[in-house]
């Protein structure tokens, strides 16, 4: 199953694709092509035998294994100034502003940039994809995101969108940050582009740029189903990494927590972006709770979320007995059939899991990354599995 995000050069800006109606629109330079072999050939962290927890992931083992939602990335590179992107998660492919899904948001730590949050946490559901980006590129792939809602059939006489909009600091890779290189055509262009097919990971869409541990951060997912004594929800995590601490991997502690991975110097302090999808009938209380244990499994790989981290957890459930359709016949109440709170406990097992892995996975499939401040170093997988090895954590 092939993996499809878009990559702009964006010195190329001006040139028309005659094949724009093509979902896999490729812009990059040539230097570009050997970077995304490397990264391909770059294993998952289950691939490389490593194991998280007890429960079984889904077979795609990503945020797409929830049913309905999709993903699509554009990566934006311009020799070695710019390196970001955008990431785009639909919680389903129809009309979401008419066909909203419950929505809850924790914070772990809030030093970051979040649009939307005060809906969400009045009204607990969500109307638009939630779209990730840089973070002084927020307000225009905000603008972006609202250009591409007003402009679907059914919007013309809209007049209030709450777009969800959040964000990791990519600045020193991205050293054109203060430019603000995002646009309203690569937030249009990630939506469109978005499947339910496996999502690319790494170094790319909003993951171009971010460091984790000191060590190329970026894009990565899983997931987890439940057995079916446990119902046969699945809960899906996608995450931005972009964080510090003392990396931890399956409980293995690797590193000091410093600048191993950078040629120059670069502050420690970062965040992480997690988005969560599940099928299972939650409302937002139980979302928000739900939400709240995935900064378990960010722990568990060492973070310790440090005072100028920006640390969001957002999640909603696709489930149709909660979706906020308007009610049948124009009525004042919708009925819903939701979980019981006794049957959330291996929802809570199976986000703090699939969150420790998709850090892991961001981290395992990242190559490195040029920019004018330096580069930044992968994670070196040569070094690490030995380690792993000898600790006898890998399957």
């Amino acid at each position: 199953m092939s993996v499809r995000h878009s990559i702009f050069d964006i010195r190329h800006s001006a040139f028309k694709s005659p094949f724009c109606g093509v979902r896999l629109l490729l812009l990059a330079i040539p230097f570009f092509v050997p970077a995304l072999t490397a990264q391909e050939s770059r294993p998952r962290a289950r691939e490389a035998g490593l194991v998280f927890g007890t429960l079984q992931p889904g077979p795609l083992n990503a945020i797409t294994d929830v049913p309905g939602v999709l993903v699509g990335q554009v990566t934006l590179v311009s020799g070695d100034t710019v390196n970001t992107g955008v990431t785009a998660v639909l919680p389903h492919g129809g009309d979401l502003l008419r066909e909203r899904v419950p929505a809850a948001v924790s914070v772990g730590n809030g030093f970051g940039k979040l649009t939307g949050v005060a809906q969400i946490r009045e009204l607990g559901e969500i109307e638009t994809p939630i779209v990730l980006t840089c973070t002084l590129c927020v307000p225009r792939a905000a603008d972006g995101l609202l250009d591409w809602v007003l402009a679907q059939p059914g919007n013309e006489e809209v007049r209030s969108v709450n777009v969800v909009v959040g964000e990791t600091n990519d600045g020193f890779l991205n050293t054109a940050i203060r430019s603000r290189p995002i646009e309203s055509r690569h937030v249009a262009e990630a939506i469109r582009g978005a499947t339910a097919g496996v999502v690319a990971e790494g170094a790319v869409g909003a993951g171009r740029g971010t460091i984790a541990f000191g060590w190329k951060g970026g894009i990565g997912t899983s997931s987890r189903r439940l057995a079916e004594r446990q119902g046969g929800y699945s809960v899906g995590v996608l995450v931005q990494s972009n964080f510090g601490g003392q990396l931890t991997v399956a409980g293995v502690r690797l590193w000091e927590p410093a600048r191993v991975g950078r040629e120059s110097g670069a502050v420690e302090d970062g965040s992480i972006m997690i988005v969560i999808a599940t099928d299972a009938p939650l409302d937002s209380r139980q979302l928000e709770r739900l939400a709240s244990r995935a900064f378990l499994g960010v722990g568990r790989t060492g973070s310790w979320m440090s005072n100028g981290s920006g640390d969001f957890a957002i999640a909603f459930s696709t489930a149709g007995a909660v979706r906020r359709g308007p009610p049948a016949g124009g009525g004042r109440t919708r009925p819903a059939e939701l979980l019981t709170n006794e049957a959330m406990s291996p929802l809570f097992q199976a986000v703090a899991e699939a969150t420790e892995e998709a850090i892991v996975n961001s981290l395992f499939r990242a190559i490195a990354v040029r920019g004018a401040r330096g580069t930044v170093r992968a994670l070196p997988l040569d070094s690490v599995l030995p380690i792993l090895r000898t600790r006898g954590v890998l399957q």
